[in-house]
């Protein structure tokens, strides 16, 4: 198979095809299936886990990314089963899949409720799939797991049999939230226990986001977010090559805002407890037992009860106190104030800093993570022991996902995903500064906010700063050649110089066609120019740039600038040229070589530097 050219076809097209070319050749059923199990992943919504220790809020969660009240939060037979919440038009259909393949079916209980029991032993099932006619679930497939009492896991199998019921790969998750308890800080062991699941379970930090849950359950603090939200700063830093992000949240709040919003009973018992006196409500709320049955307040136990159980101490606090600055006038307003108050998407569009933005990530990049996943489960498969065509088959689908053949080079999109994943697997080693570049830029979509800069920045800013960080992308690649970290610091320097190129082209469209009066050509020395073109040991691309160079009518094509580009566009041609031949300066050549190769670097830094102060 011959992939289409980069930018022609999605990565999830290239792979469809890739698997149905595959599948048409294998002669063993087994094969067959798997592949076929690997194509229908790629058109199936993204499969999302929610995971977390025993009593961490991770159901609670899942109600609140569904808004409905269906996972169950108290010990019952659905607590020690995998749920794969999923789009469906008969809404509420339960389908129980068995582990001796068979099939039994159920429906939820009226208020979109679990039933606490099945009719079927909890040891017979695989998993439960119910059916929401929820829109969101036709992208993102929720998939609630049983709680665990510690992270560790020895191998994929035994983690994913953990996570997700099974060890098969139609139970692999493409994209993982892992609740963790609100605790002081993360230990060395917590965090090494972390790693190693994630990794197990084939996540990283491009599709796994670490929720710290219940983050209101210290009592010795009125407003708990400050401490939060620096102990998720923190978090993300001990953990950023294995999570996206790491967000807090009071799942608690944000279940009963979007899952089963106040009633006007729960509004008006709350606003009689707001013309308590504030210090004597806020003596009763110490103790929620006191709370719960004291018998001098103006709302009923009962109530009260229902209170606590689905706002707590904090949210009874904050919905009483939003009542008495008059900005909640009914049961809607205050449903709406408990959401921004439990942090859920405090962060509003931003790409990070809360759940919503975490799923709206895993939104966006849906099709790249099942491409991502499929081609590790392609690679497995192509792995397989098997004889005859079969064996000649799966060596075909190796070479053609081989790290050098152009299926793997046109998934443009993954470039960064897979740089980052091999960061976290310590495949690409990186100082400080590179290790927070590339997470930034794994982080969000805008060319501004990849490089670090501000929003709105200028697309001449936006070339030039890609510019610089292609210097030290080379340099990487170049040093590291022949081995993984060097194809994935490629990866990244390809994406830096797509940045530069658009930004240019946007630059230049802004600015008019051309760039006015083609500058006269540069002064090249052609016998240095002519020592490396002829060279084996310098590369293919950097000959034909010396090619360029030597042939160029005019400043701009010997750079390989558009005709007639301006000074400013020119200049990032050159400061990239000018580190593709400083590194070759440092490469093992023949003395004559590299100097020939200082002599040329020198010539780019020139223009470079001469059209970038003409330019500025």
């Amino acid at each position: 198979m011959t992939a289409d050219p980069a930018g022609s076809a999605g990565p999830a097209d290239l792979l469809r095809r890739l698997c149905e070319t595959t599948s048409a050749k294998l002669a063993g059923a087994e094969l067959r299936e798997r592949v076929a199990q690997v194509r229908a992943s790629l058109d199936a919504p993204l499969r999302v886990a929610v995971a977390g220790a025993v009593s961490s809020g991770k159901s609670t969660l899942v109600n609140a990314l569904l808004g409905l009240p269906v996972a169950p939060v108290d010990a019952g037979e659905c607590t020690f089963v995998v749920t794969q919440y999923e789009y469906g038009e008969d809404d509420g259909r339960i389908t129980i899949d068995l582990t001796d393949g068979g099939v039994a079916h159920s429906r939820l209980l009226p208020g979109h409720r679990l039933p606490a029991e099945l009719g079927v032993e909890v040891a017979r099932i695989r998993r439960l799939r119910v059916a929401l006619n929820l829109p969101s679930l036709r992208t993102v497939t929720i998939v609630d797991t049983p709680g665990m009492n510690t992270v560790t896991a020895s191998n994929e199998q035994a983690a994913r049999s953990m996570l997700f019921g099974s060890g098969d790969e139609d139970d692999r998750a493409q994209a993982m939230i892992y609740v963790l308890r609100y605790v002081q800080k993360f230990d060395d062991t917590t965090l090494a226990e972390f790693r190693g699941l994630t990794d197990a379970c084939g996540m990283s930090c491009v599709n796994t986001l670490a929720v710290l849950g219940q983050v209101d359950r210290r009592g010795d603090e009125d407003d708990p977010w400050p401490t939060a939200r620096r102990l998720a700063a923190k978090g993300y830093q001990d953990l950023r090559t294995s999570v996206f992000d790491v967000v807090p949240v009071i799942g608690l709040l944000a279940e009963t805002a979007r899952a089963c919003p106040p009633g006007a009973d729960e509004f008006e018992a709350l606003s009689r407890l707001a013309e308590l006196d504030e210090d004597d409500l806020e003596d009763y709320l110490l103790d929620l037992n006191d709370f719960r049955s004291a018998s001098d307040l103006p709302v009923p136990a009962e109530t009260r009860h229902r209170l606590v159980e689905r706002l707590h101490r904090y949210g009874i606090a904050t919905a009483v106190g939003a009542l008495r600055e008059g900005g909640v006038k009914d049961a809607a307003a205050l449903a709406a104030h408990l959401l921004k108050r439990s942090g859920y998407s405090s962060a509003g569009r931003a790409a990070t800093g809360s759940v919503a933005a975490g799923i709206a990530h895993f939104a966006r990049r849906a099709d790249q993570l099942k491409a991502l996943d499929a081609m590790t489960r392609l690679r497995a498969i192509a792995r397989t022991p098997a004889l005859g065509s079969d064996r000649a088959t799966l060596d075909t689908l190796a070479a053609q996902l081989d790290e050098n053949k152009p299926i793997a080079t046109a998934l443009g999109s993954l470039r960064i995903f897979a740089a980052a994943e091999a960061l976290g697997r310590g495949t690409l080693v990186l100082n400080e500064g590179m290790t927070a570049e590339l997470l930034r830029m794994a982080r969000h979509d805008d060319p501004a906010e990849q490089l670090g800069l501000p929003p709105g920045a200028q697309k001449a800013e936006i070339a030039a700063e890609a510019t610089t960080a292609s210097m030290r992308w080379r340099t990487l690649a170049m040093m590291s050649e022949g081995r993984t970290g060097g194809h994935r610091a490629r990866d990244v320097l390809t994406v830096l110089e797509d940045i530069v190129g658009e930004a240019l082209a946007q630059e230049r469209d802004r600015a008019g066609a051309g760039g006015g009066e083609p500058l006269p050509p540069a002064h090249v020395d052609r016998a240095a120019a002519e020592v490396l073109r002829l060279s084996p040991m310098v590369p293919a691309d950097d000959r034909r740039a010396l090619e360029l160079l030597l042939a160029g009518s005019e400043l701009a094509t010997q750079l390989g600038a558009p005709p007639s580009a301006p000074r400013a566009e020119i200049a990032g041609y050159a400061a990239a040229l000018a580190a593709r031949f400083r590194v070759l300066t440092h490469r093992p050549l023949p003395i004559r070589q590299r100097r020939a190769a200082e002599t040329l670097c020198e010539t780019y830094e020139a223009i470079w530097s001469q059209c970038g102060q003409d330019g500025s």
